[in-house]
């Protein structure tokens, strides 16, 4: 059984090095392709950077000829700007900043990422001074600060895109003066903002931002040489929920595996088991919305859980499956944490594997100490008590209730009535009694000794 255990999972987990070493070499995007179209609109946000994101892989698993970003904001949050820059660096797929009608702030360094800008006659786009959440001043020290952090961002991100990077300074420190030749094009007295015309226009046959106008994306694509059909992408409300859930993520695992142990504590299957279902169904859903988890990493968590049940339940004690199983369950909710691009070949870095592990440290060790106090305490409660019972007891007439096991002392003996994994049933004095193996487990006919019982909980060891 082993052996054929062990092949079928070398098996299962040789698909992901497959889809890898295709991933090494996976197409370029082909010039007729589909061009995704990806709305920027309103303030800059994370529920926003979830959707660009999302879209981005999309359009990578769709071998895209392009991305066109439909910039038409005042801005926003600088930290949600900048994970939007990183994403637009990241995709391999050309991209195209169409300016219609203002990318003023963080709207402004959102289109630097981007290869190409084109904007409306009618477009402007800087003004990109950093200032507080509501829109005041900030102090002078704290201003220059966040002003050379910004900067140098935009300088980056300006160069790695092939845009002048004084330009992409000026939009953000007002003290930066942007010159061609002898003409000044930005004097130190001002915060630079472009219009169409002089974002445009051609300095030594070079244009100072812009690769041209178009008044609709139908006169870009043309202009661009675009002629692939057109998928428009558009934010779902379920980005604002993912942003909050991710946030809360170690809370959703805790959650998830605290209900697990109060599921195996408990016979039956009940609330806690239904809590611990939705705590991971809500996990694994907000990663996927925010476009880092994908149907593979719930595969492998549901064949890992399959893999524990089975040592429970089919094959108690053999080991190597269950700690498999759970080695699987504990790697697939890391990787759905772990921002991966498709078609990226290689692994993610180290710094990649950072957050998500300490993500699931902390729910690991806010789970054991959950579970310890649920140990201790719970046991002793009235809820407790009615859980048990409730889930014990048959319904209908001629209800049969359990002997209550505060009836049982250290010492007695008794014969399992059923395999305890470790929770089950065992008979003393002919009477049925909810037991706790203590260590291995116990299969069914075998002699028992109760060693400890402490309110509603009896452990029992083998004789």
């Amino acid at each position: 059984m082993i052996s054929r255990l062990w092949l079928t999972v070398l098996l299962f987990l040789a698909g992901p090095l497959v889809a890898a070493d295709e991933n090494l070499s996976a197409p370029a995007p082909a010039p007729a392709g589909p061009v995704f179209v990806i709305p920027i609109h309103g303030t800059v946000c994370d529920a926003q950077f979830y959707f660009l994101r999302r879209a981005l892989k999309e359009a990578q698993r769709a071998n895209a000829s392009a991305v066109i970003l439909d910039v038409d904001t005042f801005g926003g949050r600088v930290d949600a700007a900048m994970d939007e820059m990183d994403a637009l660096l990241t995709t391999r797929i050309p991209t195209i900043a169409f300016v219609n009608t203002k990318a003023i702030s963080a709207g402004s360094l959102i289109s630097l990422a981007a290869k190409k800008i084109y904007m409306h006659p009618n477009a402007v786009i800087g003004a990109s001074a950093v200032v507080g959440g509501e829109g005041e001043d900030l102090k002078e020290t704290m201003k220059e600060k966040s002003t050379s952090m910004v900067v140098a961002k935009a300088r980056g991100t300006a160069k790695a895109s092939g845009h002048a990077e004084d330009v992409a300074e000026a939009f953000v420190r007002k003290e930066s003066e942007v010159k061609r030749g002898d003409v000044v094009v930005d004097s130190k007295d001002t915060l630079l903002t472009l219009n169409a015309a002089d974002a445009a226009k051609l300095y030594d046959g070079k244009p100072l931002l812009a690769d041209g106008t178009a008044e609709n994306l139908e006169e870009l694509m043309k202009s661009a040489g675009l002629t692939g059909p057109v998928h428009r992408m558009e934010p779902s409300g379920f980005e604002t929920i993912a942003s909050w859930l991710t946030t809360f993520s170690s809370l959703l695992l805790i959650g998830g595996i605290v209900g697990a142990y109060m599921e195996m504590k408990a016979p039956g299957f009940g609330i806690p088991g239904i809590v611990s279902i939705i705590c991971f169904a809500l996990f694994f859903a907000s990663y996927f919305i925010a476009g880092l988890a994908g149907w593979e990493v719930v595969i492998v968590f549901a064949v890992g859980l399959l893999l524990v049940l089975g040592e429970l339940f089919l094959h108690p004690g053999t080991m190597i499956p269950g700690l498999l199983g759970v080695l699987m369950m504990f790697g697939s909710l890391v990787w759905a944490m772990v921002d991966h691009w498709p078609g990226t070949p290689g692994l993610p870095s180290a710094a990649d594997f950072r957050q998500p592990m300490l993500n699931l440290v902390i729910a690991i060790l806010g789970g054991s100490v959950f579970i310890a106090v649920l140990a201790r305490f719970l046991p002793k409660t009235s809820f407790f008590r009615r859980l048990v019972l409730a889930t014990s007891s048959a319904s209908g007439p001629a209800v049969t209730v359990p002997v209550v096991n505060l009836e049982l002392h250290i010492g007695d003996t008794g014969i399992a009535a059923t395999t305890l994994r470790p929770s089950g049933k065992a008979t003393f004095n002919g009477e049925a009694h909810d037991v706790t193996a203590d260590g291995d487990f116990i299969t069914q006919g075998t002699a028992v000794r109760v060693v400890s019982v402490d309110g509603m909980r009896v452990v029992v060891e083998k004789m």
